[in-house]
């Protein structure tokens, strides 16, 4: 009797194991870039850890460039996701900008090679950010989300100042960013550690603060 053929696998189980297969890559991929910068990191190297091949790695995202790219994107996608599921319908515009600066500042802290990626990509003139239609349609939620909680409080009389939801977003975020990039050379310089566990709630704090009143002074 002729052996059984073997039944290839169900597809909904492909596509588990794709999946799970491309999101190891991009742990170890998010690592290595974000340790050696896009320049210096090996798609050899990203293999030995994963202990598989540089083909399967192709096979997965093309090139180290796709590579880089897709490690990108699922970096923003994370802060992005989280804006966009941050509740505050319920709370009152200066709660809720504050808020919204407090998840932007807890992230960019608990994700530091997030903050080496976004460096990387700035050395490199943005030019995987700009290449990629994913991360420019990413950004438009997160724009929305801060002007809608601005026209709220404009409409309540609460912000006085005539401030564009991209600048607020751009004030929060370089607070925020450079209290982790710039970590060790402002210690090396001022003594002071910005990320230091005892002074967290001062930062997170003064943050928030500084966004409130500026929004809140008059023109």
């Amino acid at each position: 009797m002729a052996a059984a053929v073997p039944q290839p696998s169900p597809p909904a189980k492909r596509t588990r194991d794709a999946a799970r297969t491309q999101g190891e890559i991009l742990d170890v991929a998010t690592e290595e870039f974000a340790r050696m910068g896009y320049a210096g990191a090996r798609v050899d190297e990203i293999a030995a850890r994963m202990r598989t091949t540089k083909r399967m790695i192709y096979y997965y995202f093309g090139s180290k460039d796709r590579l880089f790219t897709a490690v990108l994107e699922r970096a923003y996608k994370v802060i992005r996701d989280e804006e966009q599921q941050l509740d505050v319908g319920h709370l009152d515009p200066v709660s809720a900008i504050r808020r919204l600066a407090e998840l932007t500042f807890d992230h960019h802290e608990a994700h530091p090679d997030f903050i080496r990626l976004v460096s990387i990509e700035n050395i490199h003139e943005a030019q995987h950010i700009a290449a990629s239609p994913s991360l420019g349609s990413l950004s438009s939620p997160a724009i929305d989300v801060i002007a809608s909680i601005l026209e709220a409080g404009r409409e309540q009389g609460v912000f006085t100042a005539d401030v564009d939801a991209v600048d607020l977003h751009a004030m929060i975020s370089s607070f925020c960013f450079f209290r982790v990039s710039n970590r060790q050379t402002f210690r090396a310089l001022f003594g002071r550690d910005l990320t230091e566990a005892s002074r967290r709630e001062h930062y997170r704090t003064m943050l928030g603060d500084m966004v409130i009143s500026y929004l809140t002074s008059a023109a």
